[in-house]
């Protein structure tokens, strides 16, 4: 748990920002377009929970896995962002189950270590190209859903993109106050 508190309050986090393909405004909304590279990643699922409680339940986890529940003892250091994968009802809200992602640091992605925790997977994720619009503020589901809502308007009929999900982004520690970075990514259709 030290590792964990240790890691997030004075690690550096190792950013992902991908490499910006385009940038566009429409209606007054700002959204980019974005590569990304593939790469080893630790994911958590959980169900049967509202959105809300099951990212933190799989940040929480992911957490004390990078800051040193594993089999080396190693405190990894942070990356972001920390994603959750999210899944749209019919209803404009989102089903109770969430996969959260965390890519695993670049110095341990030729050998992760493993975690100690059994609903923490190591997996390859391949490279993507999404569609992302930027907000800020302490986001809940309210809040990704309003702005994918948005993002699917800036976007039209017109782009291909993975409509049974999306993914919900945030960029920040618990304890930043202000400034915050959150991010809904629309998967490209490759």
């Amino acid at each position: 748990m030290f590792g964990m508190i240790k890691n997030s309050l004075f690690g550096g986090v190792e950013v992902n920002d991908g490499t910006l393909i385009k940038k566009q405004e429409k209606d007054g909304m700002t959204f980019e377009e974005r590569s990304y590279d593939g790469g080893k990643f630790a994911s958590v699922e959980v169900s049967d929970k509202p959105f809300d409680e099951a990212s933190k339940e799989c940040v929480l986890k992911l957490l004390k896995y990078v800051g040193g529940s594993n089999n080396k003892g190693a405190g990894m250091g942070m990356t972001s962002p920390v994603s959750m994968i999210s899944y749209p009802t019919e209803e404009e809200s989102l089903q109770p189950k969430v996969k959260v992602i965390l890519r695993v640091p670049n110095q341990f992605q030729a050998d992760p270590p493993l975690p100690t925790d059994e609903s923490i997977q190591i997996e390859e994720r391949g490279a993507l190209t999404i569609y992302a619009m930027q907000f800020g503020g302490f986001a809940k589901e309210a809040d990704y859903v309003s702005h994918a809502a948005k993002l699917r308007s800036c976007l039209g009929p017109e782009a291909s993109y993975h409509k049974d999900y999306y993914i919900c982004c945030g960029y920040d520690p618990p304890m930043k106050p202000y400034g915050r970075r959150n991010e809904v990514w629309f998967v490209k259709n490759t």
